[in-house]
């Protein structure tokens, strides 16, 4: 005798099929989603590093430039300041997220002087969906940061 007859059985594809969504294709649909995050961070860094370096060309004293450089870089990062909620004070140069370093001598070129402006962010001290921090701990071991440097023109003698 029988006694798995099919109305007994309706049903079970709905539940296999609820369960390998739930188990399966949702977390690596979260997985994909912190990587997309990850990568637009990357380059939102980028971007502040760039613009910090071109603002700091655009005016007078090594103050006025860190400052402008530090300013730029915030606005253009200012989705990822907000979200892990640091506040950066650009009136020395910036501090954890933007540094701006005084115009130093160029490496390579030690007659010209450099300003470099580096942003960061810290993902596993705020990951973009919790818990994915220690998934991604393996392959990020330090924080997302971007380097730009621009060489200062100081202008000729004669």
């Amino acid at each position: 005798m029988n006694t798995r007859s099919p109305r007994r059985q309706r049903g079970v594809a709905s539940i296999e099929f609820a369960l390998m969504l739930m188990l399966g294709l949702l977390p690596l649909l979260l997985f994909t989603f912190t990587g997309v995050m990850i990568m637009a961070a990357q380059q939102t860094l980028a971007t502040a590093s760039a613009e910090g370096a071109r603002a700091s060309l655009r005016y007078g004293t090594n103050a006025q430039r860190r400052t402008a450089a530090c300013v730029a870089a915030r606005t253009s990062m200012q989705w990822l300041l907000q979200f892990s909620k640091q506040d950066v004070d650009c009136s020395a140069g910036g501090s954890n997220a933007i540094v701006v370093a005084a115009p130093a001598p160029c490496a390579g070129l030690p007659a010209a002087q450099c300003i470099t402006v580096t942003v960061s962010y810290d993902y596993a001290g705020h990951p973009f969906l919790p818990g994915t921090a220690t998934l991604y701990g393996w392959v990020m071991q330090a924080p997302i940061r971007s380097v730009a440097v621009a060489q200062l023109d100081l202008g000729s003698g004669t």
